[in-house]
């Protein structure tokens, strides 16, 4: 039998399936992917808490909807930290990062088209979940080698812990599953 963790984000109810992540560990996985109706609210909602901003950035994959969103509401533009470097990019800054949904390090890559955008500029920094804030911190520091000054880290769920943090504005808390 499946199990579900129900909850209610930015006023609409979402059965999120539980996943175990190790032995001792298991997640509620919220994916944004193909959920419109919550996209569009959750960034509404989010854009009402979140501080003035000259530009967004966020992590490839799962933070994109939320970005896009955010983006076009406010009319203002969107940067993605990718996880491999692209032909495009002409001269790609790395950053690790280790994700709790991940097996392996990852690395983010930004263009130094993109870093220049984000130079002397007020950044959001978005995603859909923060859990241990690995990812966040990745992107801090791309923010930091570009130059830009955070203003706000914004995201739909605070997993865990981080749901206790003061530096984050969030929708709603999501519990971690022990055993």
């Amino acid at each position: 039998m499946d199990q579900f963790y129900t909850m209610t984000i930015a006023g609409h109810k979402r059965d999120l399936p539980i996943c175990e992540v190790n032995e001792h560990l298991s997640i509620a996985a919220f994916n944004m992917f193909s959920d419109v109706e919550i996209t569009i609210a959750t960034a509404t909602e989010l854009l009402k808490r979140v501080p003035d901003f000259d530009v967004l950035i966020t992590a490839e994959s799962k933070g994109i909807p939320l970005a896009y969103e955010m983006s076009r509401q406010s009319g203002k533009r969107y940067i993605l930290a990718r996880k491999s470097a692209k032909l495009y990019m002409k001269k790609p800054v790395a950053v690790d990062v280790k994700s709790i949904t991940t097996a392996k390090i990852q690395t983010l890559y930004l263009d130094s088209d993109d870093m220049a955008h984000l130079k002397d500029k007020s950044v959001l920094i978005v995603d859909d979940v923060i859990s241990t804030g690995e990812s966040l911190a990745a992107l801090e520091n791309l923010v930091h080698k570009s130059g830009g000054k955070i203003v706000g880290r914004a995201t739909v769920l605070a997993e865990g812990d981080a749901a206790k943090r003061d530096d984050i504005i969030f929708l709603e808390p999501l519990p971690l599953f022990t055993k």
